[in-house]
């Protein structure tokens, strides 16, 4: 990335609102040459806003370079940011356009004696945290990583969407078949607790008494027939469940009914966000294709990683260039560790930053649980840590392999160099 002289720099703020936007625009001397401006957040007001940063340009012919600052509220912030990095009139002053954590601006705000709290003073403080030099992120990248952004962005909804709605169904199966639900998963009858074959056992079966009452040889050809004879021994499974049956709480008859419509609810809602996740894959991997194919092709020749991890990563990374080394990487993503120390003492106990990327965080942390099952060195690592402590072993273990993940990432990136077992080590 080019080096920017921030002498010749206009840094200007924006303070993003559902409708109206506030603006300043200062040098590296902290003078105002636009102050507190009111603009629509609309299309109109964008032209606006480009219009008056030119004209501030085109009269001080001592700017060449233009650092645009808004803090990441949501979505109202998107298409003036979208904007202002591709509009023609400052194209010529290779104008940055970055979305500031809202924390950051704030801690920094508080660093002033006096400050009024109002949208024009937060749009100066948002200028002269440009203007210090404290943005550590990657500036706005344009519409095809966007696209590709929202696309990934909208897959972890839906598996977020998956996860919640699977542990509310897991709580109205403990209301209606306690057993079921308690059993740990080498006990458990089925390796799907949200299978074929565990959604018809729990919503045809009205009753655990049902349940009970049943036959042996019923219940092994019904558990045959659901499954598509995938289940080697029946016999012991049936056996497992009518056991769990006889175990579990006895309700009164008027909860069963409710129960089991809430419990084929849940399944169904399962269901459609799977066959919607197929669909956002499908979508990622046609958005991806000529956006940056090197990296991708990259990424894609690490073992287990995948081709949607990796154009989601991609998304949120954009290009490796953008960063330093493999820590400012590790900062952006928020994989990071704070320390704890003073005089003598020194903290064991050292909580993960979480300050980056959320998104890009998600995506490396699965990516490395991907990758630890098909590459031996990555699980050897994963193992050691997790043998060294007695608390938190697994998501310790991940995140110090996450690291370990992110350092190689960088330099296959930064090199543009093919993923092999020789040169990981």
């Amino acid at each position: 990335m080019k080096k920017i002289d921030y002498l010749s720099t206009l840094f200007v703020g924006i303070d993003i609102g559902s409708r109206t936007n506030v603006v300043s625009a200062i040098d590296f001397h902290q003078e105002y040459f636009i102050k507190m401006k009111s603009i629509p957040n609309a299309q109109g007001g964008a032209e606006l806003l480009e219009d008056m940063i030119a004209d501030v340009l085109n009269r001080h012919r001592d700017f060449h370079y233009v650092i645009i600052g808004l803090e990441s509220t949501g979505f109202y912030g998107v298409h003036i940011a979208n904007y202002l990095s591709s509009c023609n009139k400052l194209a010529p002053f290779s104008t940055h356009v970055y979305c500031l954590n809202p924390k950051e601006v704030a801690n920094y705000k508080a660093s002033f004696n006096s400050l009024d709290k109002n949208d024009g003073i937060d749009s100066f403080v948002i200028a002269d945290f440009a203007r210090v030099g404290r943005i550590n992120i990657q500036p706005w990248r344009g519409s095809q990583y966007l696209a590709l952004q929202r696309l990934t962005r909208h897959r972890l909804h839906i598996t977020e969407c998956i996860a919640r709605e699977k542990t509310y169904l897991l709580n109205n199966i403990f209301l209606k078949f306690s057993e079921f639900a308690m059993l740990k998963n080498e006990e458990h009858p089925f390796s799907n607790k949200y299978g074929a074959t565990a959604e018809a056992l729990l919503t045809e079966f009205m009753t655990n008494e049902d349940l009970v009452n049943s036959s042996t040889e019923e219940l092994i050809e019904f558990i045959s027939r659901k499954s598509r004879n995938r289940i080697s021994n029946p016999a012991e499974t049936a056996s497992l469940i009518q056991a769990a049956a006889r175990n579990s709480y006895i309700l009164d008859k008027c909860l069963y009914e409710p129960l089991t419509v809430s419990i084929s609810s849940s399944f169904n809602c399962i269901s459609a966000f799977k066959k919607e996740l197929k669909a956002i894959d499908v979508a990622i991997l046609r958005t991806v294709k000529g956006l940056n194919p090197t990296e991708y092709l990259i990424l894609n020749s690490i073992p287990g990683i995948g081709k949607v991890y990796s154009a989601a990563i991609l998304a949120e990374i954009g290009s490796i260039k953008c960063f330093r080394n493999n820590n400012s990487l590790a900062k952006y993503c928020g994989i990071v560790w704070k320390e704890n120390q003073s005089g003598n003492f020194k903290a064991d106990n050292t909580p993960m930053s979480k300050a980056g990327n959320r998104y890009l965080r998600y995506y490396i942390i699965e990516a490395t649980n991907s990758v630890i099952r098909n590459c031996p060195e990555y699980k050897a690592f994963y193992d050691k840590k997790y043998a060294e402590v007695t608390t938190h072993q697994h998501k310790r273990a991940l995140a110090l392999t996450s690291r370990k993940f992110l350092r190689m990432l960088f330099g296959l990136l930064d090199k543009s160099q093919l993923y092999s077992l020789d040169k990981s080590r």
